[in-house]
C-alpha cells in the first residue's frame, strides 16, 4: 500500500517504473513534467479532474532502501474554493491564481459568468453549475456575497440564536446547493467571494466540507510590516525599519493603498533603499499628521500653533481646497465616532469608520473626547461659510485678486477663537 503523506491531500500516486510491491514512503518530489494530460474519469462513485503528471520521486522502502522510481501523480477534488475576509487586495490577488492555473484568459472568458449573490436564485445557480465550458477546457463560476445573503444578524429584538434560525428558514431551496455543488462536472470551477462571515452561516455549515475555505483577515502589526518589507524585496530593493514602520503606522493595513505607495516609493527611490525620508516626501498620508496639529491646536485654542501648522500645509504644497477637504473630512470623522453606540471596540469603531490607519484612528478618537457635538455642528457651518467664500471670491489680496487661503486662515483663526470665548478668554 503506497502512502502518500509528504503529498497534498487530494493526490494519489500510483507506481509505474522503478518501485518494488510494498509500502512506500515519498521523500522528495523531483517534478520533471507537469500536466501532460488532464482527463475525466470516475473516482470513489463521482467526477473527479485528474491531472496526470509524470514525475521522479526519491523513496524509501520500508526496508530502508533508496532508489528512484517514476510515479503517476493524480490531483482530485470538487473545484470549490470560499474566498473571504477584509484584505480584499489578498483576496483579489488569490482569485488571480486561480483563474491563471484554469489556462488561457482569452479562452477563459468566453466560459466565466460572474453572479451577484444577492439577486440570483437557485436555479441559476444550479444550472450555472452544471453547464459545460464553450471554447475552453474550463468553466468559472464567481459568486459576490451569496453566503452574506444567509448571514445570521442578531440585535436588540432577536438574539443570535434567533438570528440563526431566521437565517436557516430562509435557505428553502438553498439547502440542496452542496449537492449541487458534488455533482458539478469536473470542468467546472466555482468560487464565492464574500466578506467576513461567521462560523454559524447556516449556508457555510452545508457546503464547508466541499470547499477549499481561504481567509484573507485585514493585515496589521508584524504581518504588516513583513508584508511591507517583502512586496518591496520582490522588486530588488530594501526598506529601512523606519520607513517600514512609517509606512505601516500611516497608510495602514489597506493594502491596495499600500501596493500603490510602495510602487510610487520604487520609481522615486534613487537608489537600491528606501528610507525614511523619501517616505515622509513621496507619500501623501504622512501629510494628516499637519492635519492632525492643525486640529488639536484648534481644540486647545492654540493660534499661533493652528497658524504655524497651516503654514507648514502651505509648504508642502498642498492647496487650500485640500486642506479644506481635510479638515472637514476630520470633523466629519469625529462627527461619526460620537453617534455610534457605546461598547464598541476600537477595532469595530476603525472597520465601520473606513479608517486603515491606526495612529489616525488614535487622534481621531482623542480629538472626539475634546468635542461636544454641538460644537462639531458649529465647526461645519463655519467650514461651509469658509468654501462659499472661498469659491465666491468675496475676499481679495493686496493687489485686489480673490484669494482661497484667506479664508481658510480666517476659519482657523475663528475656529481658535470659539474655543478662546468658551473658556471666557480674549482671543
Amino acid at each position: 500500500m503506497l502512502r502518500t503523506t509528504s503529498l497534498e491531500s487530494g493526490t494519489l500516486a500510483i507506481p509505474i517504473l522503478g518501485a518494488k510491491e510494498g509500502e512506500y514512503e515519498l521523500v522528495v518530489a523531483c517534478p520533471l513534467v507537469r500536466a501532460l494530460k488532464i482527463v475525466v474519469f470516475p473516482l470513489l462513485g463521482r467526477p473527479i479532474r485528474a491531472i496526470f503528471m509524470t514525475e521522479f520521486y526519491h523513496i524509501a522502502t520500508n526496508e530502508s532502501v533508496y532508489r528512484w522510481g517514476i510515479f503517476v501523480v493524480l490531483e482530485y477534488g470538487t473545484m470549490f474554493y470560499i474566498l473571504h475576509g477584509q484584505d480584499s487586495f489578498s483576496l483579489n490577488q488569490a482569485l488571480r491564481k486561480i483563474k491563471s492555473d484554469l489556462g488561457s484568459p482569452e479562452f477563459l472568458e468566453t466560459s466565466t459568468s460572474r453572479l451577484d449573490g444577492q439577486q440570483v436564485t437557485f436555479q441559476e445557480f444550479h444550472n450555472n453549475c452544471n453547464s459545460i465550458p464553450f471554447l475552453s477546457s474550463y468553466r468559472l463560476i464567481i459568486i459576490d456575497g451569496l453566503l452574506t445573503r444567509f448571514e445570521p444578524t442578531a440585535n436588540k429584538e432577536k438574539s443570535a440564536k434567533k438570528a440563526v434560525t431566521v437565517a436557516e428558514n430562509k435557505l428553502g431551496e438553498w439547502q440542496q446547493a452542496a449537492r449541487c455543488i458534488e455533482q458539478m462536472p469536473a470542468t467546472t470551477t466555482l468560487i464565492f467571494l464574500e466578506e467576513k462571515i461567521k462560523s454559524n452561516n447556516p449556508l457555510l455549515k452545508q457546503v464547508s466540507s466541499l470547499a477549499t475555505i481561504l481567509d484573507f483577515p485585514f493585515v496589521k502589526g508584524n504581518r504588516l510590516r513583513d508584508w511591507t518589507e517583502n512586496r518591496v524585496a520582490k522588486a530588488g530593493k530594501q526598506t529601512t525599519p523606519e520607513a517600514v514602520r512609517l509606512l505601516a503606522e500611516f497608510v495602514g493595513g489597506d493594502l491596495w493603498m499600500m501596493s500603490n505607495e510602495i510602487d510610487k516609493l520604487l520609481l522615486y527611490a534613487p537608489g537600491d533603499v528606501i528610507t525614511e525620508d523619501m517616505v515622509r516626501q513621496a507619500v501623501p498620508c504622512i501629510q494628516e499628521i499637519s492635519i492632525f496639529v492643525l486640529v488639536d491646536a484648534v481644540l486647545l485654542h492654540q493660534v499661533k500653533t493652528a497658524q504655524l501648522a497651516l503654514q507648514r500645509l502651505y509648504q508642502e504644497g498642498i492647496s487650500s481646497p485640500q486642506i479644506m477637504a481635510m479638515i472637514t473630512r476630520q470633523f466629519r470623522l469625529i462627527a461619526q465616532l460620537k453617534g455610534m453606540p457605546l461598547g464598541l471596540s476600537q477595532q469595530q469603531i476603525q472597520d465601520r469608520l473606513g479608517v486603515t490607519s491606526s495612529y489616525s484612528m488614535g487622534k481621531t478618537l482623542s480629538q472626539a473626547r475634546l468635542y461636544r457635538m454641538e460644537e462639531v455642528k458649529q465647526a461645519y457651518h463655519k467650514l461651509l461659510e469658509a468654501d462659499m467664500a472661498s469659491k465666491s471670491g468675496r475676499y481679495k489680496d493686496k493687489s485686489g485678486k480673490s484669494s482661497s487661503s484667506l479664508p481658510l486662515e480666517i476659519l482657523v483663526t475663528e475656529l481658535c477663537c470659539t474655543n478662546l470665548r468658551k473658556h471666557g478668554e480674549v482671543c
